[in-house]
């Protein structure tokens, strides 16, 4: 949803980095690489050991590059195939890390397993999100939109375990949960979705 809104703002910001790496020859997936492996170190090294200030606050940073690819992609005046498949799985690769170790903090450490169940329904379920989204496009189906996708899914779950670093009582409780609700809300918002493309298939249009 926040995709919707902010793009072209965040755009704004991002297309002159895009434009200063490509001109020093920089390829976009090597960006994409390397920001997926700092984000999955951050989080699987800091977050699962209750760092959660510096850890949500690197991930974050390091999550960013995924918006500096796609500028340096627009500057350059195309992309690829194999970086599109490479962006999307680096994506679900982040994500997982992200929600698969506060699941493991908050069911250890931090002694809070309503949240720990809560990150694994939203890991789960964003990842059946993104799939139900690529396995429609792939039989020419459209699963558009949605209650919470990756940006939303990031925020919720990052700014939930800074705000618990810093002391705020059930931050990150409230916030996975909050998440959990949203993701399941969202799988049913592309479920519906990809039935209402496939009934416009079958009238023909």
């Amino acid at each position: 949803m926040l995709n919707l809104f902010a793009r072209g703002a965040v755009n704004r910001l991002t297309d002159p980095v895009g434009r200063g790496l490509v001109t020093r020859g920089v390829d976009p997936d090597t960006v994409t690489v390397v920001g997926t492996v700092a984000a999955i170190a951050s989080a699987v090294g800091l977050l699962p050991t209750g760092r959660l200030i510096v850890g949500s606050v690197l991930v974050t940073l390091f999550v960013l590059t995924d918006l500096i690819d796609g500028a340096m992609a627009r500057a350059r005046g195309y992309s690829t195939p194999f970086g599109a498949v490479l962006d999307s799985t680096c994506d679900r690769m982040v994500d997982g890390a992200v929600l698969g170790a506060l699941a493991w903090w908050t069911l250890t450490g931090g002694n809070e397993p309503l949240a720990g169940a809560a990150a694994l329904v939203s890991l789960v379920g964003g990842l059946i999100v993104s799939y139900v989204k690529a396995r429609a496009e792939s039989v020419g189906l459209t699963a558009e939109g949605g209650l919470v996708e990756r940006a939303e899914r990031l925020i919720f779950a990052l700014l939930g375990a800074f705000l618990a670093g810093v002391g705020v009582p059930w931050a990150l409780t409230v916030a996975l949960v909050a998440l959990a609700v949203g993701t399941v809300v969202t799988l049913a918002q592309r479920i519906w979705s990809v039935r209402t493309s496939a009934r416009r298939a079958e009238r023909g249009g």
